[in-house]
């Protein structure tokens, strides 16, 4: 789609960087500096105009890119709409509120699009904040704390005149004002406001409206807000374009509501009672480029339902401005209008992936939740409760491991994730094949995981050995009970085998999803032909295959067959093989992509399709292995990961 640039400042290079990778191509610039015109259009050989309706009447552009300065936007936009044209706007889009609904209506009225920055509320951190609200992990929010320090600007722009006028509210307030709203819907009110002038005497050029602006906001449907925005408060202060949220169960900290690229500390969970945990992204996130939402805006038009959400929303942002500017001047409270804009629905906070046709959708990465550390047992409570707080969303759990009861306590403490988010693994004993043993097995794990169904339950391994009673919470018996119940042995001291074929048992486990109790079904520890044993025997497909798999065994045919059936694969006991992370390889890979040895590890199972399921106690280690997965390996980086495979190993 054709579209016309007008304004030629700074912000508008940002904008011009990204048309390469857009559907967009450039028309024609317009700027009453004909030189700024000249210098932008020059790359992409597109006529220069000094006059907004000589553009408009001379280029045959449906899009108008409104980049000029704060106080011009609302001008522009009503003669760029007039002229039937859509408009995407730079924020704000207005400087009072009559006028930006103005605009949003004369859109409406002639069916034109209307789109309005900042479109950093769809960024990738901003997403990320967005789903651990949609998860329910923060409850019901009732406060928050929000900054935006836009710093003096007559230090770091070269035409700083354009912010002094309009004060930091309309700048930088509008970056928090804009994802607050988009995540809580309206504010009903300015409950009270305060403004005040502070200024270096040294300056020549001093703001024309106050420098520094303090608010308290009332959302119709969530927190109330403290927010801060300042010209004064440098913007490299500690707290930039800082959110902080409250809620009853937990806090979530996001670093700055206007960043555009991925990064992977800048949005943090903190529990009742512990302190904040990073939340790493999981998958590679592409930096959301200005174009990105006037391209967005774009595909509206072609589809023939031209957009006016952002413009409602910006609207919103003015009049809550212009309110907070009231409030400041004669108390409060004063009440906003909403503009149109309503609270969302929940399940428009939680931003879906695509899914495919596969039967159980795996997140990229599971934690291990088994208390087996060598020949020790460890208490795996905290570090699982630390998992969960870091964003990992897919558990390992089983019998053996004997601490279901204490997932259940995590799963059914406040600030858990809602159960639709999570997907949770269990797995039968090899005592417990014999139908009997493997309902009663399945059923007391349910109890104590405090779940109605596994997402997928699993046989731990193919083989049968002898049943010798009831495995509840293993992880409160004796060692040597546990053992005795576990691995059971005969006089000679040889583990006691059970005689219940694989088709058998697999026929005994598909009796679960007939009771509702799981959704799919898989097998660990499995080989190819024992996993054609059960596709040509069973009715019921396994969805989930779990084998042990990093570098020196990296199981690729067993991975492809996998693949090739329809079958996701999980990588369990990936970073444990002994003298792994010390191989020279993983750390020159690893100085390539900024990960340690384990960071290539996990990474390589990612690029290839595998779940990995690390387990650590530390809670830095979880953190890292869980931004580990973002990153994807070249196809050669990962054949050379492969080389290291040992035909030899065993443990």
């Amino acid at each position: 789609m054709h579209c016309l640039f007008v304004g030629a400042g700074s912000i508008a290079s940002s904008y011009v960087d990204g048309l390469a990778e857009s559907e967009l191509t450039l028309a024609g610039v317009c700027d009453l500096d004909a030189d700024r015109a000249e210098a932008l259009a020059a790359s992409h050989d597109c006529p220069v105009f000094d006059d907004l309706d000589a553009a408009l009447d001379a280029l045959d552009a449906p899009l108008v890119v409104n980049l000029t300065s704060h106080a011009a936007h609302a001008e522009v936009t009503r003669t760029a709409l007039a002229a039937d044209r859509h408009v995407y706007s730079e924020k704000p889009l207005a400087l009072d509120s009559g006028t930006a609904g103005e605009l949003v209506e004369m859109a409406r009225e002639r069916n034109l699009a209307l789109g309005c920055a900042p479109a950093s509320v769809d960024g990738p951190t901003q997403q990320r904040a967005r789903r651990l609200l949609g998860e329910g992990r923060l409850g019901p929010v009732q406060l928050a704390y929000a900054h935006a320090h836009v710093g003096r600007v007559t230090d770091w722009h070269d035409r700083p005149d354009s912010f002094l006028y309009i004060g930091p509210l309309y700048d930088g307030g509008v970056y928090p004002l804009s994802l607050l709203v988009a995540w809580f819907g309206p504010v009903d009110r300015v409950r009270f406001a305060d403004s005040l002038d502070p200024w270096p005497e040294r300056e020549p050029q001093r703001p024309e409206a106050d420098s520094h602006v303090e608010a308290t906001l009332a959302f119709r449907a969530g927190p109330t807000v403290r927010l801060t925005a300042s010209f004064y408060a440098p913007h490299r202060s500690r707290e930039f374009y800082g959110l902080e949220l409250h809620g009853d169960d937990g806090s979530l900290y996001l670093d700055n509501t206007g960043r555009m690229e991925p990064a992977t500390d800048a949005v943090q969970y903190g529990g009742l009672g512990r302190s904040y945990t990073i939340v790493p992204p999981q998958s590679p996130a592409d930096a959301r480029a200005y174009i990105d939402a006037v391209d967005d805006l774009a595909a509206s038009i072609a589809a023939g339902e031209p957009d006016r959400r952002t413009a409602r929303r910006g609207a919103h942002v003015v009049a809550v401005c212009n309110a907070i500017e009231t409030a400041a001047a004669e108390g409060g409270p004063v009440d906003v209008s909403s503009h149109g804009v309503v609270v969302p629905d929940e399940t428009q906070l939680t931003a879906t992936t695509a899914s495919d046709d596969h039967p159980l959708s795996l997140p990229p990465i599971g934690f291990g939740c088994s208390r087996y550390r060598g020949d020790e047992y460890v208490d795996r409570k905290a570090s699982i409760a630390t998992a969960l707080d870091a964003g990992y969303r897919l558990l390992d759990s089983a019998e053996l491991y004997g601490n279901e009861f204490r997932i259940g306590e995590l799963l059914a403490a406040p600030g858990s994730p809602d159960r639709d988010h999570l997907t949770i693994l269990g797995k039968v004993w090899r005592t417990n094949h014999r139908q009997e043993h493997l309902l009663a097995a399945c059923e007391g794990s349910l109890d104590e995981l405090g779940i109605e169904a596994f997402d997928c339950y699993m046989l731990h391994w193919p083989e049968a050995w002898a049943h010798q009673g009831p495995l509840d919470r293993l992880a409160e018996k004796p060692v040597d009970e546990q053992e005795a119940l576990t691995f059971p042995t005969d006089d000679d001291g040889e583990i006691q085998t059970a005689s219940i074929p694989l088709a058998e048992a697999w026929a005994n486990l598909e009796t679960v999803v007939e009771r509702g109790w799981a959704e799919t079904l898989g097998v660990c520890n499995v080989s190819q032909p024992q996993l054609e044993t059960i596709l040509e025997s069973g009715s019921i497909p396994p969805a989930v295959v779990q084998i042990e798999r990093h570098p020196y065994q990296p199981q690729s045919e067993l991975v492809e067959f996998c693949r090739d059936h329809d079958i996701a694969v999980v990588a369990h006991s990936p970073l444990s093989a002994p003298e792994l992370l010390d191989e020279p390889v993983l750390a020159e890979i690893g100085e390539k992509y900024d990960l340690s040895p384990a960071g290539v590890v996990l990474a390589w199972n990612a690029t290839r399709g595998v779940a990995p399921i690390p387990s650590s106690t530390t809670t830095d280690h979880i953190v890292a292995n869980a931004a580990a997965v973002a990153t994807r390996l070249a196809p050669d980086d990962c054949s050379r990961i492969e080389d290291l495979r040992d035909p030899e190993f065993s443990r």
